[in-house]
């Protein structure tokens, strides 16, 4: 497969924020622009990370065995599997990213890989490499993390998430986490999302009440929906936050 190295990846940038070595100098050039602009997003990206990594290990804690981690980007720095001995499939839509994830994880037998699209739920349910690794009958953990800000309001987001929250067994959970403007000023966060136009994903920062709305009918675990730094943090860890996250779970 080509890579477009001179196109910033999201998946990259991040992985850069975390301190990666997966990804190019259009990535690292991106993401130096964003360090410009909001100079604590290492800080605020690997808080994202944490907020991810507890989740998985408080679902697992309650008994989920399943993870469906959609617009996961590489699976490096402390991803899922690495948190739970229980099953976890990675998805993305960008083949490239699928394809770096599928070389990382390569050999790992309870990890899966497969190539679809959040905006065709029904497809990327259906995908082999997704319905022939998990077991719908049962808990599901469904991760969104970081991803849904990437999702336009004309791609239907809420309705979505939805789709994926129907599909589920009662005791799966929606692990979320978004990014929001909420208490930003929009000078910098405008140049932000210039940067952003530019790479393979325009993001799209919402609100704490549009965020709450991808959880509709599931019940909010303790704390609720929060800035990510304080949901279940660990004493002396950094709080800093560029969003809010949550889990919920399937009555």
């Amino acid at each position: 497969m080509t890579i477009d190295a001179t196109v910033p990846n999201v998946a990259r940038m991040y992985d850069y924020y975390l301190g990666g070595y997966h990804n190019f100098a259009a990535d690292r050039e991106a993401a130096e622009k964003i360090l410009a602009i909001f100079p604590d997003t290492p800080a605020a990206a690997h808080g994202n990370r944490r907020f991810m990594q507890r989740a998985v290990r408080y679902l697992t804690d309650r008994g989920v065995r399943q993870f469906l981690d959609i617009g996961a980007g590489l699976p490096t720095q402390g991803n899922v599997h690495e948190q739970t001995d229980g099953r976890v499939v990675y998805v993305d839509n960008d083949p490239v990213a699928v394809a770096q994830a599928r070389t990382l994880v390569d050999g790992a037998e309870r990890v899966s890989v497969a190539q679809a699209d959040l905006r065709e739920p029904d497809a990327l349910l259906s995908d082999p490499h997704v319905s022939g690794h998990l077991d719908f009958a049962e808990p599901i953990a469904v991760m969104l993390v970081s991803i849904m800000h990437f999702v336009p309001d004309e791609d239907r987001p809420w309705e979505l998430v939805a789709r994926l929250r129907g599909a589920l067994a009662p005791g799966s959970a929606i692990v979320l986490s978004h990014l929001t403007l909420d208490g930003v000023d929009m000078g910098p966060a405008e140049q932000g999302t210039q940067v952003y136009r530019r790479s393979n994903a325009p993001i799209i920062p919402r609100t704490r009440a549009g965020i709450e709305r991808f959880f509709a009918g599931f019940e909010l675990v303790d704390p609720g929906l929060v800035w990510i730094g304080e949901w279940h943090p660990k004493p002396g860890e950094d709080r800093t936050s560029h969003g809010y996250g949550g889990v919920g779970i399937k009555p």
